[in-house]
C-alpha cells in the first residue's frame, strides 16, 4: 500500500497544486506547449490521485493560460510504439481520475483537444467558457482516441454526435458542446474557477458519504442494479449522518409549521432567532 501523500510537500513541475480543507485545485502548468500532457504530467496526476485515494475529497482541474489542454505531447507521442500504446499511459490515469471517490470538475477555457478532451471526458463535470474549442483530431494523426474517448464520448453526447468528432475530426466550439450537454455551462474565462468552487460548494453541502456511494453505484454495470442500489442503501441507512440530516430536516419543518400556527409574524420573529430566513 502506498505511503501517506502530503500535497504540499511534493514538488510538483507539470502541474499547480492547491489543496484545501474540503477540494484539491490542479492547474496543468505546460504553457509553453499548451499544456500538452506528457509524461511527467502524467506522473504527477497519479501522485494527486494517491492523496485523493487516501483521503477524498472534491478535485478541481483547469489549466493556466487560457487553455485547458492542446492534447498529448505529440513530439513524445510520435516516438512511442506498440509496447507504449499496450501500456496504456494516458487512459490509465484518466480511468483513476474517473474512478476518484469524490466528483472531478473539469474546467475548461480554449483548447481542450486529444488527451486534453479525453481528460475531460474523465471528469464527473465539465464546464466551460466561451473560448473553449473541444474535440479529437487524433485519425488526423494517423491514431484512434484510445484515452476513453472511443467508449466514453458515445455516453456523454450520443453516437451521432461522437461519430462525428471521432471518424470526422469535428472540433465543437463551446454553445455546440452546451448544445449536447458536453458542457453543462459556460462562463466568462476570468469567472470560470469561481463557477467550479460554486460547484464543489454545492457538493460539499451534501453529506459526503452519500456522495461517494451514488458516484459508485452510479458507474456500476447495469447487471448490478437494483442489488447495488439496495446494498448502498443498507449502508447509509445505518450511517450516523443520514439520522442527523434528516432529524434537521424534520426539525426544521416542525417549526414552520409552529409558526404558522401561532400566526401572521410571528414566523418571521422566530426563524430570525436562529438566524434563517423563510424560503
Amino acid at each position: 500500500m502506498a505511503g501517506a501523500v502530503d500535497l504540499a510537500a511534493e514538488k510538483f513541475h507539470a502541474l499547480l497544486v492547491e489543496e484545501r480543507t474540503d477540494r484539491v485545485v490542479v492547474l496543468l502548468n505546460r504553457p509553453e506547449v499548451r499544456n500538452a500532457i506528457d509524461q511527467q504530467m502524467v506522473d504527477e496526476l497519479h501522485i494527486v490521485c494517491t492523496a485523493l485515494e487516501q483521503d477524498p475529497k472534491v478535485l478541481i482541474i483547469a489549466g493556466v493560460d487560457g487553455v485547458f489542454a492542446s492534447g498529448a505531447d505529440i513530439a513524445q507521442l510520435r516516438e512511442r510504439r506498440r509496447d507504449d500504446a499496450l501500456q496504456g499511459i494516458n487512459s490509465t490515469i484518466f480511468v483513476r481520475i474517473a474512478k476518484l471517490p469524490m466528483p472531478v470538475i473539469a474546467a475548461l477555457d480554449g483548447y481542450c483537444l486529444g488527451g486534453g478532451a479525453e481528460l475531460a471526458y474523465a471528469a464527473d463535470f465539465r464546464i466551460g467558457t466561451p473560448n473553449v474549442r473541444i474535440g479529437n483530431p487524433e485519425t488526423g494523426l494517423g491514431i484512434l482516441a484510445a484515452a476513453g474517448a472511443s467508449w466514453r464520448l458515445k455516453e456523454l453526447v450520443g453516437e451521432p454526435v461522437a461519430k462525428q468528432i471521432l471518424l470526422a475530426g469535428r472540433v465543437l466550439g463551446a454553445d455546440e458542446a452546451l448544445a449536447v450537454n458536453l458542457i453543462t455551462g459556460i462562463h466568462e474565462p476570468a469567472a470560470l474557477l469561481d463557477a467550479a468552487h460554486d460547484l464543489a460548494d454545492r457538493i460539499g453541502r451534501q453529506d459526503p458519504l452519500a456522495v461517494r456511494i451514488t458516484k459508485s453505484v452510479f458507474h456500476a454495470p447495469a447487471e448490478a442494479h437494483p442489488l447495488i442500489d439496495q446494498l448502498a442503501q443498507g449502508i447509509l441507512f445505518e450511517s450516523e449522518a443520514k439520522f442527523h440530516r434528516m432529524q434537521k430536516f424534520l426539525d426544521k419543518n416542525a417549526d414552520k409549521k409552529a409558526a404558522t400556527a401561532a400566526g401572521p409574524g410571528t414566523g418571521d420573529t422566530a426563524n430570525t432567532a436562529t438566524g434563517e430566513k423563510n424560503s
